[in-house]
């Protein structure tokens, strides 16, 4: 029976002040009780030791499941069809299965993110984020202010993406709107479903060439494997494309996005890693903690009663985890607001855990690798063009990035 717990906070389907809503959440508890667009209810998950308990694998007696019919208001009808987080519980895929479904998934598109293969791509995305960042210089010897997420943090990622999955680009356009749509949760339900529509029928259409005409890609590499891969079926391989579509993108954007902005706001640690005293692994690592790319995950669904957190959960409640309140739990990191590439408790949870930890894990890291030391390199005077205050989130709730990133170039090394 499904928990009868009232709401005390909604969630803000703009996702405008995302760490402000995360403290006004925390003060009640590391689980608390929300409620989601259209009125549905939901716990979200804030705490560090909560969020792991949660995410372990259990295959015997789970405590959570992600399959859609273990929600309460789904099988009572209480979720409307253009309800804008459905296609997140619906499709049928990687992302929606539990063990060993999942692990059986996984396993297919494992190969596709193994050291080997980024190792391949790793050129690809080197020259990638050359071409972007030659794209800049017209504004900076105009001294003219740029998006930075516009130019250089949201194509980078885009673009590999599409180089790794072998999209045309007539197609590249409609991908990243349908993919946009499933993380804004502001916009109409109408507006979503026609996006997503869109996303679906190109995807459907990159497959159906790939058939015909197979590349050296992954997507044509799926395309072969199908029929010698037992049960995986077309539909199974729409459902994979799109999620590294989806997943491959808006996440690895944001972690750029934030990474810039964290080093444009604390010099004094920019200049460390320019020095060579700190990594950019220990800069991306502390960006995936301190402002991890996705803000409230949806969705799972409690399998059982359970008491989480001094929260008690009933059967068929539908949870969300936020991995951004987690990357800022005061039990487990010292001055969790504050950005320190130097700390030593390096762990977080910002690709997720357990066997839901995201697959393109090693590409995200890479395409950062790659794209903050050249960024940088070639303008380490690169200054925010606006007080941090006043530059906006990005649309929804789902991810955790901003509106837009303008700065100053400043000195352009050669």
């Amino acid at each position: 029976m499904t928990s009868a717990a009232p709401a005390r906070h909604v969630l803000d389907p703009t996702g405008a002040d995302v760490f402000g809503e995360i403290e006004r959440f925390r003060a009640e508890g590391p689980v608390v009780r929300v409620e989601m667009p259209g009125g549905l209810l939901a716990w979200v998950v804030l705490g560090y030791p909560e969020a792991v308990q949660l995410l372990k694998v259990r295959t015997r007696n789970p405590l959570v499941s992600k399959d859609v019919t273990h929600w309460a208001d789904f099988v009572a009808g209480r979720v409307p069809e253009d309800w804008p987080l459905l296609m997140w519980a619906v499709r049928a895929g990687m992302f929606t299965a539990d063990p060993p479904r999942h692990r059986d998934l996984k396993s297919w598109a494992a190969p596709a993110f193994a050291p080997r293969r980024i190792a391949r791509l790793a050129p690809r995305i080197e020259q990638i984020v050359a071409d972007r960042l030659d794209t800049l210089e017209p504004a900076h010897a105009a001294g003219r202010v740029v998006d930075l997420r516009a130019e250089f943090c949201l194509p980078v990622p885009i673009e590999a993406i599409g180089a790794l999955l072998g999209v045309p680009d007539d197609l590249a356009n409609t991908f990243r709107r349908g993919a946009d749509a499933l993380f804004d949760t502001a916009i109409t339900p109408v507006e979503a479903q026609a996006r997503f529509g869109a996303l679906l029928q190109a995807i459907e259409t990159m497959v159906g060439r790939k058939e015909s005409d197979p590349g050296v890609d992954l997507t044509s590499d799926l395309v072969k494997s199908l029929h010698k891969k037992e049960p995986y079926t077309r539909e199974v391989l729409l459902e994979t494309v799109r999620l590294m579509i989806v997943a491959g993108y808006e996440t690895t954007g944001n972690l750029i996005d934030q990474a810039v902005l964290a080093l444009s706001t604390h010099p004094q640690h920019l200049a460390a890693v320019l020095a060579g005293e700190i990594s950019w692994d220990d800069v991306i690592d502390e960006t995936l903690r301190w402002a991890g790319p996705a803000a409230n995950l949806p969705v799972r669904f409690a399998a059982k009663d359970f008491e989480l957190g001094g929260a008690e959960i009933g059967e068929g409640d539908a949870i969300l985890i936020s991995y951004a309140g987690t990357g800022r739990d005061p039990r487990k990191y010292d001055q969790p607001d504050a950005f320190d590439p130097t700390r030593t408790v390096k762990d977080h949870l910002g690709f997720g855990h357990g066997t839901h930890y995201c697959l393109g894990a090693p590409l995200a890291v890479l395409e950062a690798k790659v794209a903050l030391p050249a960024l940088f390199g070639r303008y380490p005077d690169l200054a925010l063009a606006e007080d941090p205050g006043t530059i906006p989130a990005n649309p929804g709730f789902i991810t955790n990035g901003h509106g837009r990133l303008p700065v100053q170039l400043g000195t352009a090394t050669s």
